[in-house]
């Protein structure tokens, strides 16, 4: 997958987000084993929302008390869709909170 072609593609999901989270959320699209295959628009979206998921949530706190993953990304939902949405990008809604192909088992 091109780097360019994801690095525009992030560039129109998330217009407000600053340079040095955008170059961590494409490297983290251009890394990731389960993106190798996906359409570079799906690689910018699904490594966006992992990267603001990890880094801006708690959502590894509560896996690490115990929490499962679908509970953790129900109750960083809120917090995970201000990110993105301080960014322009558009929010998860609530019932595809669970859906993230690209993120690990973790």
């Amino acid at each position: 997958m091109p780097r360019e072609a994801v690095e525009a593609d992030l560039a129109r999901l998330a217009p407000r987000q600053p340079p040095f989270e955008a170059d961590a959320v494409l490297d983290r699209a251009l890394a990731s084993p389960g993106l190798r295959g996906a359409a570079p628009e799906t690689a910018a979206r699904l490594a966006l929302v992992a990267y603001a998921r990890h880094v801006f949530t708690d959502y590894d706190d509560l896996l690490g008390e115990g929490y499962d993953r679908d509970s953790a990304r129900h109750f960083v939902l809120d917090d995970l869709n201000a990110t993105l949405t301080a960014w322009g990008a558009a929010p998860i809604p609530e019932a595809d909170a669970e859906a993230d192909p690209e993120e690990d088992p973790a």
